[in-house]
């Protein structure tokens, strides 16, 4: 290679990793941004912003995940199970959507939608701890519902009411932790 080509490889590499730095830096002033607006509760103006940068970039994996948090934290659960669904098919390996959106269903009695889910997130992740907290609370759940239906169909069953009593103590409804914005 000539000293002239290889001057101009060696420029180009160097534009290159100085545009993938400011490319970084300017994503991270924008996820800045987003913590500070979603800190002093101006969740409509961090929306409006997150919906703005996905204009942009539709396939961001961490803003459309931001962007279910956010839906979530303004109590607009039926929009936030539609990103963090969506954001599961589209990136199956990465657990977190899945545990979000187990967490919903969770908030809303659905059980069995938040077991399948958590089970998706540890097909995607084995060793998220997260995902395994989540899920035996959602065992839990079923225990406790399936030993209320029992005490229910047998009042006089003298074994279930103290496991039905450690369980209430152990859990309370929708407890399943969500993860903050970072996929």
């Amino acid at each position: 290679m000539s000293p002239f080509l290889s001057s101009v490889t060696r420029c180009l590499a160097a534009l290159a990793v100085l545009g993938a730095v400011a490319g970084a830096r300017a994503q991270a002033d924008e996820q800045a941004e987003l913590d500070r607006l979603a800190a002093a509760g101006e969740h409509a103006q961090a929306l409006a912003r997150v919906d703005k940068l996905l204009e942009q970039r539709p396939r961001d994996a961490q803003l459309r995940f931001r962007k279910g948090v956010l839906l979530a934290e303004v109590q607009r659960p039926a929009e936030a199970m539609d990103v963090f669904a969506k954001l599961a098919a589209d990136y199956p390996e990465i657990p977190e959507p899945h545990n979000n959106l187990a967490v919903l269903h969770a908030a809303a009695g659905d059980y069995d939608q938040a077991r399948a889910a958590l089970d998706a997130a540890l097909r995607a992740n084995p060793d998220y701890a997260v995902a395994h907290q989540n899920l035996g609370d959602i065992h839990a759940q079923l225990a406790r519902r399936s030993y209320a239906r029992a005490l229910q169909l047998d009042p006089s069953n003298p074994v279930v009411p103290p496991k039905l009593a450690l369980l209430r103590q152990l859990v309370t409804p929708a407890a399943p932790t969500a993860p903050r914005p970072s996929p």
